[in-house]
């Protein structure tokens, strides 16, 4: 670990990870034409359409942990793009189901190859993604993602009465 990391909160490690990961897949992406929140949208979507899915907007939003209306505006570009269709659900009109094109498609697939050379250089250090000590690791960031976090204003009231 580098000397900077030494001493290192694990809130402050986790950040610093998901800031070069990001910007990592926003690199190897860009020639693409997709950055990478785009990318986790088409990637998603490719992984859902292969179980038969066409998930609306918000159940996206909820798969990729984007807000809602960010997940809106990222589905416009794509769509301008050609990249995603968007269309009323017909049992739900406020509803916008999503389904990636042919193009969407193929960009996608080409786009998840250059991710997962990324992922295999990332994890290379702890043996590589399918590794023992890569899958516990996997598992305890699964862990970790399970755990709701709720702003907790217990300690400003106590300081507030003492």
């Amino acid at each position: 670990m580098g000397s900077d990391l030494e001493g290192a909160t694990p809130g402050f490690l986790v950040w610093r990870l998901s800031v070069k990961w990001r910007v990592a897949v926003d690199r190897a992406v860009a020639p693409l034409g997709l950055t990478h929140a785009q990318y986790a949208l088409v990637a998603s979507l490719y992984g859902m359409d292969r179980t038969g899915q066409r998930p609306s907007q918000r159940e996206l939003a909820d798969h990729t942990g984007l807000e809602a209306l960010y997940v809106s505006k990222l589905a416009r570009a794509l769509e301008t793009a050609g990249l995603l269709e968007r269309a009323r659900d017909p049992r739900d009109p406020r509803a916008v189901r999503l389904a990636l094109t042919e193009q969407g498609r193929e960009v996608t697939r080409r786009a998840i190859e250059v991710v997962q050379g990324l992922l295999r250089q990332l994890l290379e250090p702890l043996g590589g993604p399918d590794s023992a000590r890569a899958l516990r690791f996997t598992r305890e960031l699964t862990t970790l993602l399970d755990v709701p976090l709720t702003p907790s204003t217990e300690h400003a009231h106590e300081k507030e009465q003492s």
